[in-house]
């Protein structure tokens, strides 16, 4: 991936396996945000292909991605901050119930069963990652806590029944009882759902290691190592580009 004399990926050569929970380590700026733009097609890669359950996704738009069961979490949170809890988790689910979205406007039969079957979809979701924010369901979502709108937003990227579900550093920002807090519920997660495939982005080691079945670490837009946790943290590589800078920053 090239923006202008930038090379920001190259030599990405790797596969994922259904099911599987992968982590990508690295320092900022190593590439790892620029994988998952060109996952879900807000990149076009200028070279190479993105193949998803055996076909060819490379120069699909977002919303193409999107239908084909792939589904992200953003760094910085993309949450709709004038919706409550609830209508924040409807909004995942805009692909498959096409109509509700309309029903404030065109009161059919239908946008109003859509309707009534999206809320009691995103109630279901909301208690089954988390009963406190389904005690929230009518806050604002500019109105939770940090933590909650992390969960919130993994909450609506569920909605949408992915089959890939990317989490791009969801653990930024929590202190050590909420990131494993979080761990838990992703891990009950899979357990519920042992065929959606995970990778996150994340920095924080001991979430890594909980949860990750296999760990990659870019850097300068390569991945220079690929293995197990314990593999690659202590692979000499992996602690001198990253893991090195991460103890001395402790």
């Amino acid at each position: 991936m090239h923006f202008g004399g930038l090379t920001a990926i190259s030599n990405m050569d790797f596969q994922i396996d259904k099911g599987e929970t992968v982590a990508i380590i690295g320092p900022n700026g190593s590439g790892k945000t620029t994988f998952f733009n060109c996952l879900t097609g807000i990149y076009i890669p200028s070279a190479g292909k993105i193949y998803f359950n055996e076909q060819d996704i490379t120069d699909l738009s977002p919303d193409q991605k999107f239908r084909l069961g792939i589904a992200r979490t953003f760094q910085n949170g993309r949450l709709f901050w004038g919706l409550n809890v609830l209508e924040n988790v409807m909004m995942g689910m805009h692909s498959s119930h096409q109509s509700f979205l309309l029903g404030a406007i065109f009161r059919t039969a239908k946008n109003r069963k859509e309707e009534r079957d999206a809320i009691k979809k995103a109630k279901e979701v909301l208690e089954f990652f988390s009963k406190d924010l389904l005690d929230q369901q009518g806050k604002l979502a500019k109105n939770l806590s940090y933590a909650d709108r992390r969960r919130l937003e993994i909450c609506r990227a569920l909605a949408a029944d992915p089959q890939l579900l990317l989490l791009d550093e969801p653990a930024a920002g929590m202190d050590p009882l909420e990131t494993e807090e979080l761990m838990q519920d992703i891990k009950r997660i899979k357990q519920h759902n042992p065929d959606l495939t995970l990778i996150t982005i994340e920095h924080d080691m001991k979430f890594v290691e909980g949860l990750a079945d296999r760990v990659l670490c870019f850097n300068y837009g390569q991945k220079i190592a690929e293995g197990t946790f314990a593999e690659v943290s202590s692979d000499p590589l992996v602690i001198s580009a990253y893991l090195g800078e991460e103890e001395e920053s402790a």
